[in-house]
């Protein structure tokens, strides 16, 4: 199995986020992917590779243009009116207040993020457009036949990023970029397994209203859990999309048994669609020790996971996600693809 990655994570490293009431430093941090590349290496998964550029009209197949363009000139915005350290938003439009686009960057800030939790700093730009390039590659290598299956290890992640709007350590939607790279390289439909202790709110929007892109969401309940306002069992979708969209909401203090029944019922939801691709949010955030999530999954069961979503016999594209647990990250995310491999 072919590793897409580029070494321009690492240009974006926020030094906080706003979590449990006071600023912190990131728990997503480019260490993450550092450790899931060398454990790869270690366990000679496969080549690693550099991903080839696409450009930004991919990207604005999924995400507004203006919403493209904000995040290119976000940090130079920034910078200009308050200076050189990160971009934090302050103020969000809520329901009863208008949403114009306001001129200032503490304005563009709250119009277009969803937290407080996800700074913007000097060479974010850079980084997601290397991410959304990990992810369009690993895309085009199962389009194209040359590879059934392939790891985009995406870093910042994606899968809270909706057309026009950023947040949970997302900018770009990874997943549904390589997604709707799929369609336009000819798959009459792709299936989306998010299986990230969190709900992929951004992904559920950006296809909620389509029924060519079904989207599978195992994640901690949004009653208890980030992103809150998104994630319910009787989502399930709207207009063409209605019954693409199935979320399996679980509680605090979910274990194996549990978990991996939510895994079956979304297997079997992906098989009864017959995709021509299937993507794979590979989120390890629910892992015991994972230190601001609330599920059990031990190190063993990862490759388990591997093994179900082997058995849909289906080309796939693995997108790397959260997880946070730093020590254990190589370990759980090396984990899924040796069982997919070996399954």
């Amino acid at each position: 199995m072919r590793t897409i990655y580029s070494p321009d994570h690492a240009r974006h490293h926020g030094q906080s986020e706003l979590i449990d009431g006071k600023l912190q430093p990131c728990f997503e941090k480019p260490e993450r992917a550092f450790l899931v590349k060398a454990r790869i290496e270690e366990r000679g998964i496969g080549p690693v590779e550099p991903p080839r550029s696409f450009g930004l009209e991919p990207l604005r197949r999924v995400h507004r243009p203006d919403f493209v363009a904000f995040l290119e000139t976000a940090w130079t915005e920034w910078t200009a009116q308050r200076g050189a350290y990160d971009a934090l938003p302050l103020v969000w439009p809520v329901p009863g207040m208008r949403r114009v686009l306001p001129e200032t960057i503490d304005g563009k800030l709250g119009y277009y993020s969803i937290d407080a939790g996800t700074p913007i700093t000097a060479g974010t730009w850079q980084a997601i457009r290397a991410s959304a390039d990990v992810a369009l590659t690993g895309a085009a290598l199962i389009a194209s036949g040359e590879e059934r299956a392939a790891f985009s290890l995406c870093r910042p992640p994606g899968h809270h990023a909706g057309s026009d709007f950023f947040g949970g350590y997302c900018y770009f939607n990874n997943a549904a970029v390589a997604a709707q790279h799929l369609r336009d390289a000819g798959a009459a439909r792709v299936a989306i397994l998010d299986v990230d202790y969190h709900h992929g709110n951004g992904t559920q929007e950006i296809f909620y209203d389509r029924a060519d892109v079904l989207l599978v969401n195992i994640h901690a309940d949004p009653r208890q859990e980030y992103p809150h306002f998104l994630g319910h069992a009787d989502e399930t979708g709207a207009g063409l999309g209605e019954g693409y969209n199935l979320n399996l909401p679980l509680r605090w203090g979910t274990g194996w048994p549990l978990w991996s029944e939510a895994l079956e019922t979304g297997c079997q939801k992906v098989a009864g669609f017959a995709p021509d691709a299937l993507v794979v949010s590979l989120g390890v955030d629910t892992f015991k020790d994972d230190p601001i999530s609330q599920f059990c999954l031990e190190s063993h069961h990862f490759p388990l996971i591997g093994q179900r979503i082997a058995r849909l016999g289906l080309p796939t594209l693995f997108v790397m996600e959260g997880g946070y647990a730093v020590a254990e990250i190589g370990v759980n995310a090396v984990g899924v693809l040796e069982g997919y491999l070996g399954g």
